[in-house]
């Protein structure tokens, strides 16, 4: 069985939102941050590990005694960050593949990475969730990607084109949640510890 390691990715400034999504509740006080890592860790991963960067240790006091990295070139954007997570990982021999999932997709539930898992993990998985056919997260990312992956990540330009090209298998999860993002206090009432 392959061992599956969870990245949250959350080293953003949250422009838009007007603080890092990292430090953002939800209205009943629940962390977005670990929201996040229990979609990951209750989806199946055997690990997880969380990105951060505007928000420094802030971040971590939410989600004590998880393995985190501070990341000092976050402004660079989600490419950068996805790289820094990957580079950390790969000096893991233990992972077979990783799933990356973002701190700001409040409906996406544990569900989705079952899903995924479902459809198989391993060295040369390549697959990533779909909701009414529109690319979204988490995606499954096997070892065998991440150093071409790593090249060619720059600035704040995902994974995206990567798993296009490379046809990355699409599996269907609107009938779980829709997958949006947010990126604005007002659409989810977020705020600020």
């Amino acid at each position: 069985m392959a061992n599956v390691s969870g990245l949250v990715l959350a080293a953003g400034a949250g422009r838009r939102m007007g603080a890092p999504k990292a430090l953002m509740t939800d209205p009943d006080g629940t962390s977005w941050l670990a929201r996040s890592l229990g979609v990951l860790r209750n989806g199946g991963c055997d690990d997880v590990t969380v990105v951060l960067g505007a928000c420094g240790g802030r971040g971590a006091e939410l989600v004590p005694g998880v393995p985190h990295l501070i990341f000092p070139g976050w402004d660079e954007g989600i490419g950068a960050s996805l790289a820094h997570g990957l580079r950390h990982l790969g000096a893991r021999p233990d992972v077979d593949a990783v799933l990356v999932h973002l701190v700001d997709l409040p409906d996406v539930t544990a569900d989705i990475p079952r899903r995924l898992l479902a459809k198989g993990a391993g060295p040369a998985t390549l697959s990533r969730a779909v909701y009414d056919g529109v690319p979204g997260h988490p995606a499954l990312i096997g070892r065998d990607h991440w150093a071409p992956l790593v090249a060619q990540l720059a600035g704040d330009r995902g994974a995206n084109a990567y798993l296009r090209r490379h046809g990355a298998q699409e599996v269907e999860c609107s009938d779980l949640a829709s997958g949006l993002d947010v990126d604005f206090p007002e659409a989810e009432g977020g705020r600020t510890r």
